[in-house]
């Protein structure tokens, strides 16, 4: 029995014949403290065994099929299940005699999405890159599905809210475990009662007392993480001030700051930027089983700060001014405060575009929602959900949310993925029955009791309407340029974008020549990543920028030693 306020042990369901018993042994050995092996011996065992889990709410962390288990293939087992545990992870475990004949159809199932990783059974103690890659699943879904016994933040909170999801979208990123409780919860009572009346909700509260936020802005938030602008120091000078902490200015970041030069991070936002909130990037070089915007920019900022580099978040930046400071460094203005750095680098990214329909606006945070929301998944459970964008942020946003809402349907202008989306993600949409793709499509209105109930579909093409029951939209249109507190002096495009190297306007060359690659019009600034014109949108490109602009501040820096 679950004691009282305790979720229930999740559970690891190991499917096979031959070597079922040998995989259970194996994971039995580090997993069965926090984890209840489950191994039914038949296929009806399994459903009801499965039924059952399903019926107590008992949720599935990672279902483990035997390679041609049963004389079935894996993934139409692991298919067939799905219904019962369609968040778990999927495993194929395959015996060594077994993996070479293998790999080719695995490798075929994984591109298709019918399966998250196979294995090979391990040959003997303490194979740990199976244990890698088993505790990184389990992870993964833990993440996902936000199961952790850890008294994280409390957040007292009487119903949905935009300030609700800002909160919790940025506790989230960050990788801090938080609850929810209700004003009249045991927790709610308490935190209410040390907020005093002038209390407004959502109101925050460490798991150790340390602090107690009155709805907080994300600029409160950063604070009790990295302090304030105050705090750099009234007289410093950076030798680099990144102003984006996405892909590109962590990869600056890592590297500015791993050859010494004094690096600070800026953010109007929690760390990570737009490629944060991917549920799972699966392209991104060095990580087979893919990796989550989130986890790879704690990984990044962690990296960044082992070399000393410093950040703050929640921050707006606010005005560039180009060499008003001591000796003509920049001046980054974020409100009230200021920063200085000898070098500044444009690296904030791209938003996404506003849909324009206000019935659907005034729903933000109750159902509607700009970019994919991670936190905002559990709210969709068995429910019909919709992603409108055709890159690929809406294709990880609808493959995450296919493991809880019952259906979720793409919608795009275009007509289809093809022009706009990895094919690694059409190949999985395509092979996913919880996903439909409808094209030549657009949302025109929606509207609910406090949250979204409906939505009303148009075509493109003929402009026939159609109304639709949704409990949830995820809203990925495109890029819509952040640099609008930029001087004159940045050279942009017509739509916004910096800037640099040769698409520079020719007046700012010197000698006949451009400026640098990543250098903008104004000696000093540099710009990497989305923001820039003419760059690949793509997360590794964009984290090589970030890296490819660092020998160019050196040289600036210091440019006797050119």
């Amino acid at each position: 029995m679950t004691p009282p306020g305790t979720r229930p042990t999740p559970v690891i369901l190991v499917l096979g014949a031959e070597y079922r018993q040998a995989m259970v042994d194996v994971l039995a050995q580090r997993y069965a403290a926090e984890y209840e092996i489950v191994a039914p011996t038949s296929m009806e065992e399994a459903i009801e065994v499965l039924g059952e889990l399903k019926t107590g709410s008992r949720p599935v962390a990672l279902a483990a099929c035997e390679f041609f288990a049963g004389g079935e293939k894996a993934t139409h087992l692991l298919a067939k299940f799905q219904k019962f545990m369609p968040s778990a992870r999927r495993l194929v475990y395959v015996p060594v005699e077994r993996f070479r004949g293998s790999v080719a159809q695995l490798r075929e199932s994984l591109a298709e999405g019918r399966l998250d990783l196979y294995l090979m059974l391990p040959q003997g103690a303490r194979d740990e890159e199976f244990h890698t890659a088993i505790s990184e699943t389990l992870s993964d879904w833990a993440q996902s599905v936000s199961y952790s016994e850890i008294d994280g933040t409390r957040i007292i909170a009487d119903g949905p809210s935009p300030d609700l999801s800002r909160i919790r979208d940025f506790l989230d990123r960050m990788g801090l475990p938080n609850t929810v409780h209700a004003p009249d919860s045991p927790a709610g009572v308490a935190a209410l009662a040390a907020a005093g009346p002038a209390a407004r909700m959502p109101l925050l509260q460490a798991p150790n007392d340390d602090y107690l936020l009155s709805n907080p802005s994300n600029a409160d938030l950063g604070a009790v993480l990295y302090g304030r602008p105050t705090d750099i120091g009234e007289d410093a000078v950076c030798d680099l001030v990144i102003v984006g902490a996405g892909p590109a200015g962590l990869g600056a970041a890592v590297y500015a700051a791993s050859e010494g030069l004094d690096t600070l991070i800026i953010d109007q936002g929690p760390i990570g930027g737009q490629a944060g909130t991917s549920s799972m990037i699966r392209n991104y070089l060095g990580f087979p089983r893919g990796i989550s915007g989130m986890r790879l920019a704690q990984r990044a900022r962690s990296q960044a700060v082992r070399f000393g580099a410093r950040f703050l978040a929640g921050q707006e930046v606010t005005a560039l001014r180009i060499g008003a400071g001591p000796d003509g460094c920049h001046v980054v203005e974020l409100g009230g405060d200021s920063v200085r750095g000898r070098a500044v680098l444009i690296a904030t990214g791209v938003d996404y575009r506003r849909l324009g329909v206000d019935t659907l606006e005034g729903l933000l945070g109750r159902g509607v929602n700009y970019g994919a929301a991670a936190s905002t998944s559990r709210e969709v459970k068995h429910k019909q959900v919709y992603v409108v964008g055709g890159g690929n942020s809406a294709g990880q946003a609808a493959v995450h949310l296919s493991r809880f809402a019952s259906h979720v349907t793409i919608l795009v202008r275009r007509e289809g993925l093809a022009a706009t989306m990895s094919s690694y993600l059409i190949r999985e949409i395509e092979g996913n029955p919880r996903i439909t793709v409808r094209p030549r499509t657009v949302v025109t209105d929606g509207g609910g009791e406090g949250h979204l109930e409906w939505l009303t579909l148009s075509d493109v093409d003929s402009g026939a309407e159609e109304r639709v029951e949704a409990a949830g939209l995820y809203l990925l249109l495109g890029a819509q340029p952040t640099c609008h507190w930029l001087p004159g002096e940045v050279a942009r495009d017509d739509l916004g974008f910096v800037l640099s190297g040769a698409d520079t306007p020719w007046q700012s060359w010197q000698g006949g020549r451009p400026p640098a690659p990543y250098a903008t019009t104004v000696p000093g600034v540099f710009v990497a990543g989305d923001i820039r014109c003419g760059s690949m949108k793509r997360v590794a490109s964009a984290s090589g920028e970030g890296a490819g602009v660092v020998p160019l501040v050196h040289a600036f820096l210091s440019p006797e030693a050119g």
